[in-house]
């Protein structure tokens, strides 16, 4: 690889990751999710950059700090002083996001049992929501500050998420998952988005707004970037990016940002 070309990291959860899309990224711990069609291969791949993708299934801002369950490596390892481009999509683990939509979704009897119950319970209580959007913005603030002191010279981007749900009032057919569980769904989405705005325009990185550019591409839409609910994970996880999603983002990234290191 030509050593003048731009380094490119890329971190974050399952939205970065994309799980269920092949062929899995060559190298990728399996668990990971990585694949090599996800919007940081594409984006690379266009680009040109030299792509460093440390994207993980399950992961939360705590992943990108500090190391991972199993001695996987803090993500944040992975940016030097040679980076340029970082981008995260991470924080939907941190509230309970797709995890509170899918467990809401499950069969009656997988629902009723008592892990299930506590987990949705706390994920819908307002004053545990409250909390831990509260905690985003602080360790989103952080991994920030810890990027620019490694990377002076990198670009920082906050990938937000791709719309899943339809917009309120939508007489479109959800499933399994309650209308209150997709009501609490959409306010998720758009609180993920104003902390995703806060942050960047506290600390002056960017945001690539997917949330927006998607909304009428949600999952339940004539063109989804989204997957419904469904038991297994081909062609995407449950309430996750699909391949237009991940080549959705990917243009989106192109568009917004220019030649890095030229």
């Amino acid at each position: 690889m030509d050593s003048h070309v731009a380094e490119y990291v890329a971190l974050g959860s399952s939205f970065g990751a994309g799980p269920g899309l092949r062929p899995r990224a060559p190298g990728g711990p399996r668990r990971s999710g990585r694949s090599a069609v996800n919007y940081p291969h594409l984006f690379a791949a266009t680009a040109r950059l030299r792509l460093r993708d440390v994207t993980y299934s399950g992961a939360t801002t705590a992943d990108l700090l500090g190391p991972g369950a199993g001695g996987v490596p803090a993500q944040l390892d992975a940016v030097t002083a040679e980076t340029r481009l970082v981008t995260m999509s991470i924080g939907g683990n941190d509230i309970g996001y797709v995890g509170g939509l899918s467990i809401a979704s499950l069969p009656r009897p997988v629902q009723a049992l008592p892990r299930m119950r506590r987990r949705l319970g706390d994920a819908l209580d307002p004053g545990t929501l409250d909390a831990r959007f509260d905690g985003l913005g602080a360790r989103l603030g952080d991994i920030v500050g810890r990027i620019r002191r490694v990377a002076p010279e990198a670009r920082v981007v906050l990938v937000d998420y791709l719309t899943i749900l339809p917009p309120s009032g939508t007489a479109a057919d959800l499933g399994r998952l309650p209308e209150p569980v997709a009501d609490w769904g959409r306010t998720v989405a758009e609180r993920l988005t104003a902390t995703f705005r806060s942050v960047a325009d506290e600390l002056a990185c960017e945001v690539a707004p997917a949330a927006a550019a998607s909304r009428a591409h949600h999952a339940w839409s004539a063109d989804p970037w989204t997957r419904r609910f469904q038991l297994g994970s081909r062609g995407g996880a449950p309430y996750h990016p699909n391949d237009a999603g991940m080549h959705a983002v990917a243009a989106l990234l192109t568009e917004l940002i220019a030649p890095v290191g030229e």
